[in-house]
Protein backbone atom coordinates (compact mmCIF):
# COMPACT_ATOMS: atom_id res chain seq x y z
CA UNK A 1 0.00 0.00 0.00
CA UNK A 2 1.79 3.25 -0.86
CA UNK A 3 1.72 6.48 1.43
CA UNK A 4 -1.24 8.06 0.23
CA UNK A 5 -3.59 4.91 0.50
CA UNK A 6 -1.81 4.38 4.25
CA UNK A 7 -2.56 8.20 5.11
CA UNK A 8 -6.58 7.20 3.43
CA UNK A 9 -6.75 4.18 5.47
CA UNK A 10 -6.63 5.80 8.57
CA UNK A 11 -8.34 9.18 8.10
CA UNK A 12 -11.64 6.87 6.99
CA UNK A 13 -10.75 4.74 10.58
CA UNK A 14 -11.14 8.44 12.21
CA UNK A 15 -14.10 9.30 9.99
CA UNK A 16 -15.78 5.93 11.28
CA UNK A 17 -14.77 7.45 14.99
CA UNK A 18 -16.34 10.28 14.77
CA UNK A 19 -19.81 8.66 13.32
CA UNK A 20 -19.61 6.26 16.53
CA UNK A 21 -19.19 9.52 18.48
CA UNK A 22 -22.51 10.61 17.19
CA UNK A 23 -21.30 13.32 15.12
CA UNK A 24 -22.10 14.28 11.29
CA UNK A 25 -19.10 15.10 9.68
CA UNK A 26 -20.51 16.71 7.00
CA UNK A 27 -23.53 18.87 8.35
CA UNK A 28 -25.86 20.62 5.69
CA UNK A 29 -24.99 24.11 6.96
CA UNK A 30 -22.79 26.54 9.07
CA UNK A 31 -23.63 29.76 10.15
CA UNK A 32 -20.29 32.37 10.59
CA UNK A 33 -20.19 35.28 11.81
CA UNK A 34 -16.74 37.04 10.64
CA UNK A 35 -14.52 35.53 8.04
CA UNK A 36 -11.18 35.54 9.06
CA UNK A 37 -10.25 38.73 7.36
CA UNK A 38 -12.63 40.50 9.54
CA UNK A 39 -11.27 39.43 12.33
CA UNK A 40 -7.89 40.17 11.91
CA UNK A 41 -9.25 43.36 10.33
CA UNK A 42 -11.36 44.38 13.00
CA UNK A 43 -9.14 43.00 16.17
CA UNK A 44 -9.17 46.10 18.14
CA UNK A 45 -12.73 46.07 18.11
CA UNK A 46 -12.99 42.74 18.93
CA UNK A 47 -10.30 41.52 21.07
CA UNK A 48 -11.35 40.09 24.38
CA UNK A 49 -14.95 41.74 23.99
CA UNK A 50 -16.78 39.92 21.08
CA UNK A 51 -17.15 36.36 20.22
CA UNK A 52 -16.68 35.24 16.65
CA UNK A 53 -17.71 32.24 14.91
CA UNK A 54 -15.12 31.79 11.97
CA UNK A 55 -14.99 28.23 9.66
CA UNK A 56 -12.12 26.88 7.16
CA UNK A 57 -9.34 24.59 6.35
CA UNK A 58 -7.05 23.43 8.94
CA UNK A 59 -3.57 24.32 7.59
CA UNK A 60 -1.71 23.31 10.66
CA UNK A 61 -2.31 21.77 14.13
CA UNK A 62 0.59 21.03 16.94
CA UNK A 63 -0.15 19.87 20.61
CA UNK A 64 1.17 21.72 23.62
CA UNK A 65 0.92 19.46 26.45
CA UNK A 66 -2.89 20.56 27.56
CA UNK A 67 -3.09 23.17 24.75
CA UNK A 68 -3.38 23.07 21.10
CA UNK A 69 -2.56 25.36 18.50
CA UNK A 70 -4.13 25.38 14.93
CA UNK A 71 -4.21 27.89 11.74
CA UNK A 72 -7.62 27.73 9.82
CA UNK A 73 -7.91 29.23 6.42
CA UNK A 74 -10.87 30.40 4.75
CA UNK A 75 -11.23 32.15 1.29
CA UNK A 76 -9.80 35.29 3.00
CA UNK A 77 -6.96 34.71 4.99
CA UNK A 78 -5.83 32.57 7.51
CA UNK A 79 -5.60 32.82 11.80
CA UNK A 80 -4.45 30.84 14.93
CA UNK A 81 -6.94 29.39 17.13
CA UNK A 82 -6.13 28.27 20.56
CA UNK A 83 -7.84 25.35 22.23
CA UNK A 84 -6.95 24.74 26.16
CA UNK A 85 -7.85 21.52 27.62
CA UNK A 86 -9.58 23.06 30.67
CA UNK A 87 -11.68 25.90 29.28
CA UNK A 88 -13.80 23.14 26.75
CA UNK A 89 -15.58 20.19 27.46
CA UNK A 90 -13.64 17.15 27.41
CA UNK A 91 -15.38 15.98 24.10
CA UNK A 92 -13.70 19.04 22.28
CA UNK A 93 -10.18 17.15 22.88
CA UNK A 94 -11.51 14.30 21.75
CA UNK A 95 -12.81 15.62 18.13
CA UNK A 96 -9.41 17.18 18.10
CA UNK A 97 -6.90 14.13 18.30
CA UNK A 98 -9.74 13.00 15.01
CA UNK A 99 -8.70 15.96 13.28
CA UNK A 100 -6.27 15.99 10.00
CA UNK A 101 -4.56 18.90 8.39
CA UNK A 102 -7.04 19.56 5.41
CA UNK A 103 -10.43 18.88 7.42
CA UNK A 104 -12.80 22.04 7.39
CA UNK A 105 -13.98 23.05 10.91
CA UNK A 106 -15.96 25.69 12.83
CA UNK A 107 -15.05 27.33 15.40
CA UNK A 108 -16.46 29.83 17.88
CA UNK A 109 -14.60 32.04 20.91
CA UNK A 110 -13.07 34.96 21.77
CA UNK A 111 -10.50 37.06 19.60
CA UNK A 112 -6.89 37.97 21.85
CA UNK A 113 -3.34 38.39 21.09
CA UNK A 114 -0.70 35.82 22.66
CA UNK A 115 2.00 36.47 23.88
CA UNK A 116 4.02 36.26 20.68
CA UNK A 117 1.99 39.30 19.35
CA UNK A 118 -0.16 36.81 17.23
CA UNK A 119 -3.79 37.24 16.80
CA UNK A 120 -5.85 33.99 17.58
CA UNK A 121 -8.81 32.99 18.28
CA UNK A 122 -9.65 31.02 22.01
CA UNK A 123 -12.02 28.56 20.93
CA UNK A 124 -15.00 27.84 23.01
CA UNK A 125 -16.77 25.35 20.80
CA UNK A 126 -15.65 23.07 17.63
CA UNK A 127 -17.94 21.83 14.78
CA UNK A 128 -16.59 19.16 12.35
CA UNK A 129 -17.82 20.61 9.56
CA UNK A 130 -16.16 18.33 6.86
CA UNK A 131 -13.75 15.33 7.37
CA UNK A 132 -10.83 15.22 4.40
CA UNK A 133 -10.57 11.26 3.60
CA UNK A 134 -7.45 12.38 1.43
CA UNK A 135 -4.31 14.12 2.56
CA UNK A 136 -3.78 17.32 0.71
CA UNK A 137 -0.20 17.25 -0.93
CA UNK A 138 1.57 19.37 2.10
CA UNK A 139 5.40 17.70 3.55
CA UNK A 140 5.48 20.14 6.06
CA UNK A 141 5.94 23.68 6.96
CA UNK A 142 8.74 25.40 9.30
CA UNK A 143 9.95 28.64 10.03
CA UNK A 144 6.59 29.89 7.85
CA UNK A 145 8.12 28.23 4.89
CA UNK A 146 6.20 25.20 3.44
CA UNK A 147 7.43 21.59 1.77
CA UNK A 148 5.27 20.20 -0.15
CA UNK A 149 4.64 17.85 -3.14
CA UNK A 150 2.95 20.73 -5.61
CA UNK A 151 6.30 23.19 -4.93
CA UNK A 152 8.21 20.79 -7.07
CA UNK A 153 5.68 19.73 -9.85
CA UNK A 154 4.38 22.28 -11.44
CA UNK A 155 2.54 19.39 -13.51
CA UNK A 156 0.72 18.59 -10.29
CA UNK A 157 -0.60 21.82 -9.91
CA UNK A 158 -2.25 22.31 -12.91
CA UNK A 159 -3.83 19.03 -12.31
CA UNK A 160 -4.93 19.75 -8.60
CA UNK A 161 -5.71 23.27 -9.43
CA UNK A 162 -7.67 23.08 -6.07
CA UNK A 163 -4.94 21.89 -3.93
CA UNK A 164 -2.68 24.54 -5.39
CA UNK A 165 -5.20 27.24 -4.89
CA UNK A 166 -5.38 26.13 -1.10
CA UNK A 167 -1.45 25.63 -0.53
CA UNK A 168 -0.08 28.75 -2.82
CA UNK A 169 -1.54 31.96 -2.04
CA UNK A 170 0.30 33.28 -4.93
CA UNK A 171 -1.45 31.37 -7.46
CA UNK A 172 -4.81 32.07 -5.87
CA UNK A 173 -3.71 36.12 -6.44
CA UNK A 174 -3.25 35.40 -9.65
CA UNK A 175 -6.58 34.10 -10.50
CA UNK A 176 -8.09 36.32 -8.22
CA UNK A 177 -6.65 39.34 -10.57
CA UNK A 178 -7.73 37.77 -13.89
CA UNK A 179 -11.22 38.18 -13.01
CA UNK A 180 -10.52 41.98 -11.60
CA UNK A 181 -9.18 42.46 -14.80
CA UNK A 182 -11.95 41.21 -16.55
CA UNK A 183 -14.12 42.89 -14.85
CA UNK A 184 -12.81 46.10 -15.47
CA UNK A 185 -12.58 45.00 -19.41
CA UNK A 186 -16.07 44.89 -19.28
CA UNK A 187 -16.53 48.44 -16.90
CA UNK A 188 -14.68 50.33 -19.59
CA UNK A 189 -16.69 49.09 -22.65
CA UNK A 190 -20.01 49.55 -20.88
CA UNK A 191 -18.80 53.29 -19.67
CA UNK A 192 -18.62 53.71 -23.53
CA UNK A 193 -22.07 52.47 -24.50
CA UNK A 194 -20.52 49.38 -25.92
CA UNK A 195 -22.93 46.27 -25.44
CA UNK A 196 -22.11 42.92 -24.45
CA UNK A 197 -23.54 40.10 -26.28
CA UNK A 198 -23.20 36.59 -26.83
CA UNK A 199 -23.17 34.35 -30.02
CA UNK A 200 -22.74 30.97 -31.39
CA UNK A 201 -19.43 29.00 -30.12
CA UNK A 202 -21.03 25.62 -32.57
CA UNK A 203 -20.55 27.03 -35.82
CA UNK A 204 -20.93 25.14 -39.42
CA UNK A 205 -18.56 27.29 -41.06
CA UNK A 206 -15.60 28.83 -39.38
CA UNK A 207 -14.32 31.93 -40.15
CA UNK A 208 -12.48 35.20 -38.53
CA UNK A 209 -9.31 34.12 -38.42
CA UNK A 210 -6.04 31.89 -39.52
CA UNK A 211 -6.63 28.60 -37.72
CA UNK A 212 -7.54 24.78 -37.59
CA UNK A 213 -10.50 24.60 -35.89
CA UNK A 214 -12.31 21.84 -33.77
CA UNK A 215 -14.42 19.95 -35.18
CA UNK A 216 -17.28 18.06 -33.29
CA UNK A 217 -20.69 16.58 -34.51
CA UNK A 218 -24.31 17.29 -33.75
CA UNK A 219 -26.36 13.61 -33.57
CA UNK A 220 -29.69 14.42 -33.63
CA UNK A 221 -29.11 16.73 -36.87
CA UNK A 222 -26.11 14.78 -38.33
CA UNK A 223 -24.18 17.75 -39.01
CA UNK A 224 -20.34 17.98 -38.17
CA UNK A 225 -20.10 21.33 -36.45
CA UNK A 226 -16.72 23.38 -35.66
CA UNK A 227 -16.16 25.29 -32.58
CA UNK A 228 -15.55 29.30 -33.48
CA UNK A 229 -11.91 30.30 -34.22
CA UNK A 230 -12.85 34.22 -33.49
CA UNK A 231 -16.22 36.21 -32.45
CA UNK A 232 -15.71 38.26 -35.17
CA UNK A 233 -18.27 37.40 -38.07
CA UNK A 234 -21.41 37.41 -36.17
CA UNK A 235 -20.51 40.62 -34.67
CA UNK A 236 -20.36 42.45 -37.65
CA UNK A 237 -23.42 40.90 -38.81
CA UNK A 238 -24.76 42.42 -35.53
CA UNK A 239 -23.02 46.30 -36.85
CA UNK A 240 -25.40 45.20 -40.22
CA UNK A 241 -28.61 45.12 -37.75
CA UNK A 242 -27.79 48.55 -36.55
CA UNK A 243 -26.27 47.92 -32.75
CA UNK A 244 -23.07 50.25 -33.38
CA UNK A 245 -21.09 49.11 -30.51
CA UNK A 246 -21.14 45.99 -29.75
CA UNK A 247 -18.56 43.56 -27.92
CA UNK A 248 -18.25 39.79 -26.94
CA UNK A 249 -15.88 38.18 -24.03
CA UNK A 250 -16.03 34.98 -24.60
CA UNK A 251 -13.85 31.50 -25.30
CA UNK A 252 -12.23 30.31 -28.91
CA UNK A 253 -10.83 27.23 -29.95
CA UNK A 254 -8.07 26.97 -32.22
CA UNK A 255 -6.41 22.93 -32.88
CA UNK A 256 -2.83 24.41 -32.48
CA UNK A 257 0.08 24.10 -30.99
CA UNK A 258 0.75 24.53 -26.81
CA UNK A 259 3.35 26.42 -25.10
CA UNK A 260 3.46 28.69 -22.46
CA UNK A 261 1.89 31.57 -24.69
CA UNK A 262 -0.36 29.26 -26.08
CA UNK A 263 -3.47 27.45 -25.27
CA UNK A 264 -6.08 25.64 -27.76
CA UNK A 265 -8.73 26.82 -25.87
CA UNK A 266 -8.56 31.19 -24.81
CA UNK A 267 -10.89 34.21 -23.94
CA UNK A 268 -10.90 36.94 -26.49
CA UNK A 269 -12.42 40.29 -26.53
CA UNK A 270 -13.69 41.86 -29.47
CA UNK A 271 -15.52 44.67 -30.23
CA UNK A 272 -16.70 46.54 -33.08
CA UNK A 273 -17.61 50.17 -33.28
CA UNK A 274 -19.35 51.63 -35.92
CA UNK A 275 -17.97 55.08 -38.31
CA UNK A 276 -14.75 54.92 -36.54
CA UNK A 277 -11.36 53.25 -37.70
CA UNK A 278 -8.16 51.66 -36.56
CA UNK A 279 -7.32 55.30 -35.23
CA UNK A 280 -10.18 55.81 -33.06
CA UNK A 281 -9.25 51.93 -32.36
CA UNK A 282 -5.86 52.85 -31.36
CA UNK A 283 -7.00 55.44 -29.33
CA UNK A 284 -9.58 53.35 -27.32
CA UNK A 285 -6.91 50.06 -26.85
CA UNK A 286 -4.07 52.57 -25.23
CA UNK A 287 -7.02 53.97 -23.15
CA UNK A 288 -8.34 50.88 -22.13
CA UNK A 289 -5.21 48.75 -21.17
CA UNK A 290 -4.35 51.65 -18.85
CA UNK A 291 -7.25 51.91 -17.20
CA UNK A 292 -7.72 48.23 -16.82
CA UNK A 293 -4.21 48.25 -15.09
CA UNK A 294 -4.61 50.77 -12.99
CA UNK A 295 -8.28 49.66 -11.84
CA UNK A 296 -7.37 46.15 -11.76
CA UNK A 297 -3.51 46.36 -10.05
CA UNK A 298 -3.32 49.46 -9.47
CA UNK A 299 -0.01 50.40 -11.38
CA UNK A 300 1.51 51.25 -14.86
CA UNK A 301 4.31 50.38 -14.35
CA UNK A 302 5.10 46.54 -15.02
CA UNK A 303 8.06 43.71 -15.20
CA UNK A 304 7.32 40.96 -17.49
CA UNK A 305 10.05 38.04 -18.93
CA UNK A 306 12.39 40.65 -17.73
CA UNK A 307 11.08 43.92 -19.46
CA UNK A 308 10.19 47.17 -17.77
CA UNK A 309 6.93 48.31 -18.68
CA UNK A 310 5.41 51.68 -18.52
CA UNK A 311 1.98 51.88 -19.60
CA UNK A 312 1.14 55.11 -18.99
CA UNK A 313 4.13 56.03 -21.27
CA UNK A 314 2.43 56.91 -24.89
CA UNK A 315 2.22 54.06 -26.76
CA UNK A 316 4.68 53.68 -30.03
CA UNK A 317 3.27 53.75 -33.03
CA UNK A 318 5.26 52.76 -36.63
CA UNK A 319 4.37 51.15 -39.60
CA UNK A 320 5.36 47.41 -40.66
CA UNK A 321 7.15 48.89 -43.64
CA UNK A 322 9.05 51.07 -41.50
CA UNK A 323 10.00 48.18 -38.99
CA UNK A 324 10.73 45.75 -41.47
CA UNK A 325 13.14 48.14 -43.66
CA UNK A 326 14.70 48.99 -39.97
CA UNK A 327 15.23 45.28 -38.83
CA UNK A 328 16.02 43.33 -42.19
CA UNK A 329 16.64 45.44 -44.64
CA UNK A 330 13.94 44.70 -47.36
CA UNK A 331 10.88 46.33 -48.40
CA UNK A 332 7.26 44.51 -47.58
CA UNK A 333 5.84 46.16 -51.18
CA UNK A 334 9.09 46.43 -53.73
CA UNK A 335 10.75 43.76 -52.57
CA UNK A 336 9.97 40.34 -54.32
CA UNK A 337 8.92 37.12 -53.21
CA UNK A 338 12.44 35.50 -53.73
CA UNK A 339 13.71 38.31 -51.21
CA UNK A 340 12.35 37.14 -48.17
CA UNK A 341 12.64 33.38 -49.00
CA UNK A 342 16.56 34.11 -49.34
CA UNK A 343 16.88 36.33 -46.21
CA UNK A 344 14.72 33.60 -44.29
CA UNK A 345 17.50 30.58 -45.90
CA UNK A 346 20.35 33.08 -45.25
CA UNK A 347 19.80 32.73 -41.44
CA UNK A 348 18.82 29.12 -41.00
CA UNK A 349 15.15 30.31 -40.33
CA UNK A 350 12.34 27.92 -42.08
CA UNK A 351 10.55 29.48 -45.01
CA UNK A 352 6.87 28.54 -44.76
CA UNK A 353 5.70 25.46 -47.20
CA UNK A 354 2.36 27.43 -47.67
CA UNK A 355 3.15 29.00 -50.78
CA UNK A 356 2.46 33.23 -51.43
CA UNK A 357 4.05 36.40 -50.30
CA UNK A 358 2.19 36.21 -47.03
CA UNK A 359 3.20 33.81 -45.29
CA UNK A 360 6.98 35.08 -46.23
CA UNK A 361 6.31 38.49 -45.03
CA UNK A 362 5.29 37.68 -41.33
CA UNK A 363 7.83 35.18 -41.66
CA UNK A 364 10.31 37.48 -41.65
CA UNK A 365 8.41 39.97 -39.57
CA UNK A 366 8.02 36.88 -36.99
CA UNK A 367 12.32 36.53 -37.02
CA UNK A 368 13.34 40.00 -37.38
CA UNK A 369 11.11 42.37 -36.02
CA UNK A 370 8.34 41.18 -33.25
CA UNK A 371 11.53 40.23 -31.31
CA UNK A 372 12.29 44.25 -31.13
CA UNK A 373 9.47 45.49 -29.90
CA UNK A 374 9.69 45.61 -26.24
CA UNK A 375 7.72 48.32 -25.24
CA UNK A 376 4.25 48.91 -26.01
CA UNK A 377 3.90 49.25 -29.71
CA UNK A 378 0.92 49.78 -32.45
CA UNK A 379 2.31 48.16 -35.43
CA UNK A 380 0.15 49.39 -38.32
CA UNK A 381 -0.86 49.50 -41.83
CA UNK A 382 -0.31 45.19 -43.24
CA UNK A 383 0.63 44.31 -46.62
CA UNK A 384 -3.26 43.03 -48.28
CA UNK A 385 -1.81 39.72 -48.68
CA UNK A 386 -2.03 38.73 -45.10
CA UNK A 387 -5.53 40.30 -44.41
CA UNK A 388 -8.55 39.68 -46.01
CA UNK A 389 -10.99 41.30 -43.89
CA UNK A 390 -9.19 44.84 -43.72
CA UNK A 391 -10.17 47.91 -45.12
CA UNK A 392 -7.70 48.57 -48.10
CA UNK A 393 -5.25 51.71 -47.16
CA UNK A 394 -6.84 55.07 -48.22
CA UNK A 395 -3.23 56.67 -49.17
CA UNK A 396 -2.03 53.14 -50.74
CA UNK A 397 -4.70 50.78 -51.73
CA UNK A 398 -3.44 48.69 -53.82
CA UNK A 399 -0.30 47.20 -51.56
CA UNK A 400 -1.28 47.67 -47.89
CA UNK A 401 -5.00 47.82 -45.26
CA UNK A 402 -5.96 50.10 -42.50
CA UNK A 403 -4.91 47.13 -39.95
CA UNK A 404 -2.52 47.18 -36.76
CA UNK A 405 -1.68 44.76 -33.80
CA UNK A 406 -0.23 45.91 -30.63
CA UNK A 407 3.33 44.26 -29.22
CA UNK A 408 4.42 44.64 -25.75
CA UNK A 409 7.23 42.86 -24.37
CA UNK A 410 7.93 40.69 -27.99
CA UNK A 411 4.41 39.61 -27.41
CA UNK A 412 1.14 40.15 -29.49
CA UNK A 413 -2.03 41.67 -27.74
CA UNK A 414 -4.26 42.69 -29.77
CA UNK A 415 -5.24 42.88 -33.51
CA UNK A 416 -7.66 45.28 -35.19
CA UNK A 417 -8.45 47.19 -38.57
CA UNK A 418 -10.92 49.64 -40.37
CA UNK A 419 -13.41 46.85 -41.09
CA UNK A 420 -13.56 46.18 -44.70
CA UNK A 421 -17.62 46.47 -45.77
CA UNK A 422 -16.84 46.34 -49.94
CA UNK A 423 -19.21 43.22 -50.12
CA UNK A 424 -17.47 42.77 -53.20
CA UNK A 425 -14.02 43.28 -52.68
CA UNK A 426 -14.92 41.08 -49.54
CA UNK A 427 -15.95 38.16 -51.79
CA UNK A 428 -12.90 38.45 -54.33
CA UNK A 429 -10.60 38.13 -51.11
CA UNK A 430 -12.46 35.21 -49.79
CA UNK A 431 -12.67 33.09 -53.05
CA UNK A 432 -9.00 34.11 -52.92
CA UNK A 433 -8.25 32.16 -49.62
CA UNK A 434 -10.30 29.26 -50.92
CA UNK A 435 -8.14 29.06 -53.51
CA UNK A 436 -5.59 29.35 -50.63
CA UNK A 437 -7.10 26.24 -48.62
CA UNK A 438 -7.12 24.57 -52.23
CA UNK A 439 -3.12 24.71 -52.76
CA UNK A 440 -2.76 23.35 -48.78
CA UNK A 441 -3.13 26.41 -46.71
CA UNK A 442 -5.52 24.67 -43.65
CA UNK A 443 -5.64 27.74 -42.00
CA UNK A 444 -6.94 29.84 -44.77
CA UNK A 445 -10.42 31.57 -44.33
CA UNK A 446 -13.57 29.97 -45.49
CA UNK A 447 -16.50 31.92 -47.68
CA UNK A 448 -19.44 32.21 -45.33
CA UNK A 449 -22.56 32.84 -47.23
CA UNK A 450 -24.35 34.28 -44.09
CA UNK A 451 -21.91 36.74 -43.43
CA UNK A 452 -21.30 37.98 -47.17
CA UNK A 453 -25.41 38.01 -46.96
CA UNK A 454 -25.51 40.26 -44.34
CA UNK A 455 -22.83 42.59 -45.28
CA UNK A 456 -24.76 43.08 -49.00
CA UNK A 457 -26.79 44.72 -46.98
CA UNK A 458 -25.04 47.02 -46.15
CA UNK A 459 -22.13 47.18 -42.67
CA UNK A 460 -21.91 50.89 -41.74
CA UNK A 461 -17.70 51.50 -41.78
CA UNK A 462 -16.48 50.69 -38.95
CA UNK A 463 -13.03 49.91 -36.18
CA UNK A 464 -13.25 46.08 -34.91
CA UNK A 465 -10.42 45.38 -32.41
CA UNK A 466 -9.24 41.51 -30.89
CA UNK A 467 -7.45 41.61 -27.90
CA UNK A 468 -5.71 38.13 -26.09
CA UNK A 469 -7.08 38.05 -22.76
CA UNK A 470 -5.22 35.74 -21.39
CA UNK A 471 -2.11 37.10 -22.39
CA UNK A 472 -3.52 40.82 -21.18
CA UNK A 473 -3.91 39.12 -17.70
CA UNK A 474 -0.23 37.57 -17.89
CA UNK A 475 1.19 40.87 -18.38
CA UNK A 476 -0.65 42.53 -15.49
CA UNK A 477 -0.11 39.83 -13.17
CA UNK A 478 3.56 39.26 -14.32
CA UNK A 479 2.97 35.32 -15.11
CA UNK A 480 4.93 34.08 -17.98
CA UNK A 481 2.92 30.46 -18.37
CA UNK A 482 -0.44 31.06 -19.72
CA UNK A 483 -1.63 28.02 -17.47
CA UNK A 484 -0.80 29.93 -14.42
CA UNK A 485 -3.74 32.88 -15.38
CA UNK A 486 -5.99 29.63 -16.21
CA UNK A 487 -8.44 28.33 -13.64
CA UNK A 488 -8.30 24.48 -15.52
CA UNK A 489 -5.79 24.29 -18.42
CA UNK A 490 -5.76 22.31 -20.65
CA UNK A 491 -3.84 18.68 -19.78
CA UNK A 492 -2.52 15.22 -21.21
CA UNK A 493 -4.34 12.47 -19.92
CA UNK A 494 -1.68 11.18 -16.76
CA UNK A 495 -1.54 8.10 -18.88
CA UNK A 496 -0.41 10.17 -22.08
CA UNK A 497 2.61 10.58 -20.03
CA UNK A 498 2.59 14.78 -19.78
CA UNK A 499 5.53 16.57 -19.18
CA UNK A 500 5.95 17.37 -15.24
CA UNK A 501 7.07 20.94 -16.18
CA UNK A 502 4.17 21.91 -17.13
CA UNK A 503 5.05 22.43 -21.19
CA UNK A 504 3.08 20.08 -23.35
CA UNK A 505 5.78 19.09 -26.53
CA UNK A 506 5.56 21.30 -29.86
CA UNK A 507 3.86 19.76 -32.48
CA UNK A 508 5.26 22.00 -34.88
CA UNK A 509 2.72 24.74 -35.11
CA UNK A 510 4.08 27.84 -35.57
CA UNK A 511 3.77 29.86 -32.13
CA UNK A 512 2.74 33.19 -33.61
CA UNK A 513 -1.16 32.46 -32.93
CA UNK A 514 -3.36 35.90 -34.65
CA UNK A 515 -5.63 37.44 -32.25
CA UNK A 516 -7.74 37.99 -35.35
CA UNK A 517 -7.02 36.89 -38.99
Amino acid sequence: MDRIEELRRVRLEKLAALRQMGIDPYPPTYRRSHSTREVLDRFPDLEEKERVTIAGRLMSLREMGKASFAHVQDGSARIQVYFKKDQMPERVYEILKLLDLGDLIGVEGVPFRTRTGEITVRAERLTVLVKAIRPLPVVKEKDGQRFDDLADNIDLRYRQRHADLILNPAARRSLEMRVAIVRELRVFLNAHGFLEVETPILQTIYGGAYARPFLTKHNALSLDLFLRIALELPLKRLLVGGIERVYELGRVFRNEGMDREHSPEFTMLEFYWAYADYRDAMEMVEEMIRATALAAVATTKLSWHGVEVDLAAPFRRRTMRDLVREHAGLDIVGDPDNSFAAWLAERNEKVPAVPGRGPLLEAVFDVAVVPNLREPTFVMDYPRSISPLAKAHREAPEHLVERFELFIGGSEFANAFSELNDPLDQRARLEEQASRRAMGDEEAQQLDEDFMLAIEHGMPPAAGVGIGVDRLVMLLTGETNIRDVLFFPLMKPEAAGAREDGDEPDDGTPEKEKSRG
